[in-house]
């Protein structure tokens, strides 16, 4: 086992989804392979237009040869592993390159870094990590004391530190501080705004108004990344968990007709009559995501 770099972009020619299936061809299978049940993380090519760099870690589940696709392999996800960073992390920052073992004896970089999947070392997976899920000002619940919420965690405002990685990494494992960090990345990414109502609303202990929904929810193993997320008032997260009202591939807002009032229903949604979403393509609901939602949770 051992920590990896997958390199993906969003207009890639392979069959990615990061929070489920990596595409690779054949020469880089033995890399691959050493990651199977350990963590790696995506990064976004420099060359791609305002570029995430570091973007999110994920578990290898398994590597399987792609059955869709002659010569292709397939590394599976571990399920519920997947996380997007809170920070993005650049390639270099202020102090150089992050991810140091790209650097060859002269302190140049290499051209181990044109490979599209390489191995990370303890330290750069640790460095990487710690940058992309720091938080320096923590997203405060809608109600309740953080310690209430988050259950007594004593490290809840602190910056996540990898200095032992391998231990360290199963803080990544617990709903609290998944949910905490989806949190955060939801409303980051939507301006603190409900997607349905549009209505930005602080109150008075500085705490937004919405909630981070999950678009396929975590009971059915629906993943912790942005393009699952929607920032959604209480009374519109209530209506979105019970499929009262759903969205269609182009974000039309749709109203279920079991609704018993839904006038009412319609007067909520915001004067478009589509969800209210991100600029940038992959913080916006996946086709996917909705899709599941439609058939599964939406009452035709």
């Amino acid at each position: 086992m051992g920590f990896g770099v997958f390199v993906h972009r969003s207009d890639s020619i392979y069959d990615d989804n990061p929070a489920e299936q990596y595409q690779f061809p054949r020469q880089y299978l033995e890399r691959v392979q050493r990651c199977v049940g350990d963590w790696i993380v995506f990064l976004e090519p420099t060359k791609v237009p305002k570029t995430r760099g570091y973007f999110a870690l994920a578990k290898v589940a398994m590597v399987i040869p792609d059955p869709k696709a002659d010569g292709m392999y397939l590394a599976l996800m571990e399920p519920g592993s997947y996380l997007d960073f809170v920070n993005p992390v650049p390639f270099r920052g202020p102090d150089g390159v992050v991810e140091r073992g790209v650097l060859n004896e002269h302190g140049r970089i290499s051209g181990r870094a044109q490979a599209a999947v390489r191995p990370l070392s303890p330290e750069d997976f640790g460095r990487i990590v710690s940058l992309g899920l720091r938080e320096d000002a923590p997203e405060l619940p809608r109600g309740g004391t953080a310690a209430e919420v988050w259950g007594g965690l004593e490290d809840v405002q602190a910056p996540f530190e990898f200095d032992e990685p391998r231990s360290r990494v199963l803080q990544l494992s617990s709903r609290i501080v998944r949910d905490r960090l989806f949190r955060r990345l939801v409303l980051q990414a939507y301006d603190k705004r409900c997607a349905i109502t549009g209505l930005r609303l602080i109150n008075g202990g500085g705490r937004a108004e919405v909630d981070a929904a999950h678009i396929k929810p975590v009971e059915a193993n629906g993943p912790d990344i942005i393009s699952n997320g929607l920032a959604l008032s209480g009374t519109a997260h209530w209506m979105f968990d019970r499929g009262l009202i759903t969205l269609t591939d182009d974000l039309e807002i749709l109203v279920s007709r079991q609704a018993n009032d839904p006038d009412s229903i319609r007067a909520l949604i915001n004067r478009t009559g589509r969800a209210i979403v991100p600029s940038r393509p992959h913080q916006r609901p996946h086709p996917h995501f909705l899709k599941w939602h439609r058939e599964n949770c939406f009452k035709h």
